[in-house]
């Protein structure tokens, strides 16, 4: 079906049009915006006659002289044709109609309106109506049977509805349409379609393709659809003869099938792929006139739609079933179209000779491929299909003169030219054009030009001003301004000290570069640059001091912010857009040509700080299958982020060798396909995504102000409905959204200490809970995985609780992890002190340790164990422990209830960890220390920690010292110390004190309280408990009445006989204890809960009693609040 595409003309002024043709043919009539009905002679009528309808003109029909038209007064006028007189009001809405049509006979006019009813009127008699009422939207089409039974309709609820017209009811409704608000904002028009004569079909548009639903069973019978359609179908108009469809698109596609093949016979592209609203076929079948939404007017000339060639075109399916045919196009791309477009000659099946059909090749000339020529789905037939005259390169005239209506056409006989080369790879996607992230589309005549994070930008370019108007979020920052935009500025940013406006060139005038610096001190606020001739900006942004233009010559030209021209470098292709951040530039730009609907978009990371580096090198950037980008900008922390067109929320993950991590989808929050989000901020802290709603569009109007609405995050991992999975979303979000923290100070830039170590507490939260789970499970090999990411306080808790779950072998591996971790710190601590920050070498959660975690560590291990502790407690409220010694010795933890196996390995262990490293430490020489001394050191120093770290003495200092000097990081990490206070400067302090206390006395305490051990500038400080005093006393009875026992077997005698004693006894070994000591008020706290923790806490404990248990628990809640961890793991014990 070879035609010709008639240059488009002008037809009404800019906004919706429709066209048809008289019965005769003879006319062709259009209306539009401008309120006209236009009567033109022929496509070259220059002075068309006109009748004046109304302020706009949505709709027309016509049949046997009567012209119909949807005018902008809510009325539905009817006319004489062609002299146009008026001849009354048919019907009226209470707001617009959107169509009108006739039925077959024109006897009878349907009418679908903005107010969500169908009408159907008698032309002879306008009283006689029927309404039609069940839409929930603003009605689209409307669309007769011919046989006048039924009429469909189609609406902005998204739905199409088949109504029996006399019953006024629905026989039929389908979901096929996205929902939107207004017919303004629908995708498609959805003109519906009854095949004419028969009505055998109704064709509804879809998506880019066409339904096809069989009359009177209303089943989907088949669909038309052609690989080169990725945009959707607008309006459609069936031939007279009924056997091709004819439909307009979105992108300014024309294409016509063969409703019997289903076959796409011919391919059209508007010429500058304007939006096609309105298609009409002659009467005769040979022309198809079009309308588009910037009001012209077209005309396809030449199909040869005559009975005789639909003969011919149906005679090859006879041979071949239809389906083969289908098969051949299989493998065709959606970016078919990208090389077709405005090529007729080469889509048809049958055309004109190929060296006489060059039309328009030089539409799209960025995607054409080496071969100049399109795929020609002609030759992709072969010879066994030679009957087909789809499959053959034939003369027009040839074709034409073929009036026979059972004549075939034979190949050897025609005078064919050579085919060219047919390409069959995939087809070229059309590069994403340049924008500015925070901007709506520039030909809206309202529209922002910038929204960000310190305000917003809007331009105005009306009838009455073309005007920009800047407004701050922070009034402090700068008031309001209004600027006239005389040089017609396009593009827009704004930050906290300039706003930087641009133009594109004109005939006259070169592009320019405008900056409003307010934040200036002196007086000359304002600069501009005058770009060279040729080179147009196409993004711009602004950092901290300077400003960026990316350039048509892909070029990067970077200014001070005063105006200073600072650098220029070439950009690796096309720019796609910018943003700026601090001393951050990051450029998304075309690497390569996209294939199969992809982009191939790259980026750059350029950081402009004392030594100017790139961080991200034109890395490939990610995108959803077949999006494009649509927002790039950097949180208010200073994290580069993007979001692509299927709402994909991206962020950079600097931790992980900057990758780019998905951290939310908007569309999953959307209500409807045509919902959307439009980005305009993103925080990490608190973690929000501020976007603003958009219902059946993309963008954002002006007035009135949209709001703001915020959306969570959430990271796409596995099963996050289960309970494992959402904690493992919430650690790995944590750990990602707090990168920031490491990034800005080893930038320069203050931190929010507090901040960093409330989210450092959250994560090892977040990996306790995980632990916990994790033994419920019985997966103690993810235990251990989990433990890696602990600090070492963690540990110990995870130990802890390994023990009390009887699980023996877990706990001996995690100790082995918190003596690797206790390493680390006294290999890293000298460094901490004397270098930077403990936190600007914080691993962001993987192998977290101590040293890795520094003084926050500490603060942080505090609060979150005497939380973690209370929630172990309830769990673990049921478990008892024997006795109070064995589980404080080195291995005890993971002993509890030991066999005799166990014993002798713990005796000396405990004997070892008491005395020996202590000594070796106390002499000065730490580093001399044996392994096995060290790792006694280790867990001794883990079960004491809790209850020596907060309070006084030069132990408290870890813990009290972030606490306290939160702001002050140097200097407090030469005073901070670990939990095991193995370094040299202890030294002597731990000598002294081993030295005041007798070894007996130093063996006695590691099998009760082993926690004194780890920080022995705190034990002489600390009183001895009642029980302590009592074994002092009473030793050389229980060694003379059993001289065989060893030290752990004096010990359990001396606790057995301890607890013989009465109540009344033990409070008087206790009262003892506190009169020895004559530290200050905070000592003899200390004193009073140690006290009821060794007297009555250890012995009662130990023997089960509920009574002292609680008065021990008591005395524990009074102490300080991160002392309570402690006082639950030995409780429990």
């Amino acid at each position: 079906m070879p035609c010709e595409r008639k240059p488009m003309r002008y037809g009404h002024s800019e906004g919706h049009t429709e066209v048809c043709f008289d019965d005769s043919g003879k006319f062709i009539v259009t209306c539009g915006n401008d309120g006209d009905v236009r009567i033109w002679d022929g496509l070259d009528d220059d002075d068309p006659k006109f009748i004046t309808v109304g302020e706009k003109a949505y709709s027309l029909a016509l049949k046997k002289g009567k012209l119909v038209t949807a005018s902008s007064n809510n009325t539905v006028q009817i006319h004489t044709f062609p002299d146009g007189d008026p001849d009354g009001i048919l019907t009226r809405f209470t707001t617009n109609a959107t169509h009108v049509t006739f039925n077959s006979s024109g006897s009878r006019v349907a009418a679908g309106s903005s107010d969500f009813m169908v009408k159907v009127v008698e032309v002879s008699d306008s009283s006689q109506q029927k309404t039609l009422r069940g839409h929930e939207a603003p009605v689209l089409s409307v669309t007769f049977d011919p046989k006048d039974d039924f009429l469909a309709s189609a609406s902005c609820d998204g739905s199409v509805v088949v109504w029996n017209i006399e019953e006024q009811t629905q026989l039929v409704s389908w979901p096929l349409l996205q929902k939107t608000n207004d017919v303004s904002n629908a995708k498609s028009l959805c003109r519906l379609a009854w095949q004419p004569g028969t009505g055998k079909f109704l064709a509804v548009p879809v998506e880019a393709k066409v339904n096809l639903y069989e009359r009177g069973s209303w089943d989907h019978v088949s669909t038309l659809s052609d690989d080169l359609l990725t945009q959707p179908i607008n309006v459609m108009a069936w031939s007279p003869c009924g056997q091709f469809l004819a439909a307009g698109g979105v992108g300014g596609s024309l294409t016509v099938w063969d409703v019997n093949s289903k076959l796409c016979v011919e391919r059209q592209k508007h010429e500058k792929g304007f939006t096609v609203c309105s298609v009409a076929w002659h009467p005769s079948g040979s022309q198809i006139a079009y309308t588009d939404t910037e009001g012209c007017l077209g005309l396809l000339d030449g199909l040869g739609t005559s009975t005789s060639n639909s003969s011919t075109t149906k005679q090859a399916p006879a041979k071949k079933p239809t389906k083969d045919y289908d098969a051949l196009f299989d493998d065709d791309d959606d970016d078919d179209k990208l090389i077709d477009e405005g090529l007729s000659d080469t889509n048809s099946p049958v055309k004109k000779p190929v060296a006489g059909d060059d039309v328009d090749d030089d539409d799209d000339d960025f995607l054409m491929p080496a071969t100049g020529r399109v795929r020609n789905r002609g030759a992709i037939l072969d010879d066994e299909n030679s009957l087909d005259t789809g499959s053959l390169r034939l003369g027009q005239d040839t074709f034409r003169d073929d009036d026979d209506a059972g004549s075939v056409v034979v190949p050897a006989a025609a005078p064919l030219v050579p085919l060219r080369p047919v390409y069959e790879g995939p087809l070229p996607t059309p590069p994403q054009k340049a924008f500015q992230p925070g901007s709506t589309l520039a030909h809206l005549t309202h529209r922002f030009m910038m929204w960000n994070s310190v305000g917003i930008v809007r331009g105005y370019n009306d009838e009455l001003d073309n005007a920009i108007d800047v407004e701050f979020h922070d009034t402090a920052v700068h008031h309001a301004m209004h600027l006239t935009n005389s040089l017609g500025h396009t593009m827009a940013d704004l930050s906290q000290e300039a706003v930087l406006l641009a133009c594109a060139s004109t005939d006259e005038l070169a592009s320019k570069l405008q900056c409003l610096h307010f934040s200036s001190w002196d007086t000359n606020k304002e600069w501009m640059v005058d770009l060279p001739n040729g080179e147009d900006v196409r993004a711009l942004c602004l950092g901290q001091g300077w400003a960026a233009v990316a350039t048509t010559t892909m070029m990067l030209r970077l200014f001070s912010i005063g105006g200073v021209q600072r650098e220029i470098f070439s950009l690796p292709g096309p720019v796609v857009c910018m943003a700026g951040h601090g001393e951050q530039l990051l450029i998304v730009y075309h690497r390569a040509t996209g294939f199969d609907g992809e982009q191939a978009l790259g980026v750059q990371l350029l950081h402009f700080g004392r030594r100017k580096r790139q961080i991200i090198n034109g890395e490939p950037l990610p995108l959803s299958h077949k999006s494009y980008l649509s927002w790039l900008g950097f949180t208010a922390e200073g994290t580069p982020c993007y979001v692509d067109s299927d709402g994909v929320v991206r962020m950079l993950n600097r931790s992980l060798g900057n990758t780019w991590t998905p951290v939310c989808h908007t569309r999953e929050t959307c209500k409807s396909k045509s919902d959307h989000y439009w980005v305009v901020g993103v925080h990490e802290n608190p973690q929000q995504l501020r976007c603003i709603p958009c219902k059946g569009s993309r963008y954002p109007p002006t007035l009135p102000r949209p709001a703001v609405a915020i959306l969570p995050f959430k990271l796409p991992l596995c099963q996050t409905t289960t309970e494992k999975g959402q904690m493992e979303e919430q650690f790995l979000r944590s750990v990602l959204f707090h990168n920031h923290y490491s990034f800005l100070s080893s930038s320069g830039y203050e931190i929010d200490e507090d901040g960093q170590s409330r989210s450092q507490k959250e994560q090892q939260e977040l990996l306790m809970k995980m632990f916990a789970l994790s033994c419920k499970l019985e997966r103690e090999f993810r235990c251990v995985e989990l433990a890696e990411l602990m600090t070492q306080n963690v540990v110990t808790l995870a130990i802890r609780y390994a023990s009390r779950s009887r699980r023996l072998a877990l706990a001996q591996r995690l100790s082995e992890i918190a003596l690797e971790k206790s390493n680390q710190i006294q290999e890293e601590e000298p460094e901490e002190q004397e270098e930077e920050p403990e936190y600007s070498r914080r691993p962001s959660g993987y192998g977290q340790s101590e040293a890795a975690g520094g003084r926050y560590s500490h603060r942080r291990d505090q609060e979150e164990e005497e939380e973690q502790g209370e929630e172990l407690r309830e769990e673990e409220d049921g478990q008892e422990m024997e006795t109070e010694a064995e589980p404080r010795k080195r291995v005890n933890p993971f002993a509890k209830e030991a066999g005799s196996p166990v014993k002798p390995s713990l005796t000396p262990i405990g004997k070892v960890g008491r005395s020996n490293p202590f000594k070796v430490l106390g002499s000065g020489k730490p580093s001399a220390s044996s392994g096995q001394p060290r790792m006694t050191n280790i867990l001794d120093n883990m079960t004491s920690s809790r209850k020596l770290a907060p309070l006084g003495g030069s132990s408290g200092k870890p813990s009290k010292g972030p606490v306290l000097k939160p702001l002050a990081p140097r200097p407090k990490t030469k005073t901070q110390s670990t939990l095991l206070q193995m370094t040299g400067t202890k030294a002597a302090n731990k000598k002294t004190q081993e030295n005041t206390e007798p070894v007996a006395d130093r063996q006695k305490q590691a099998e009760v309280l082993p926690p004194s051990s780890p920080a022995e500038n705190t034990e002489n400080k600390r009183p001895k408990t009642g029980f302590q005093l009592w074994l002092e006393e009473n030793r050389k009875n229980i060694t003379a009445d059993h001289p065989d026992l060893e030290e752990t077997d004096v010990i359990k005698e001396a606790m057995g006989r301890f607890r013989t004693l009465t109540a009344e006894e033990r409070l008087s070994w206790t009262e003892r204890a506190k009169g020895q000591t004559g530290d200050a008020a905070d000592l003899k706290k200390r004193k009073r809960a140690e006290g009821g923790e060794g007297g009555g806490g250890g012995a009662e404990n130990e023997n089960g009693q509920a009574e002292a248990d609680e008065n021990s628990a008591k005395k524990k809640k009074s102490l300080d609040p991160s002392s309570k961890l402690s006082a639950f793991a030995f409780n429990k014990t």
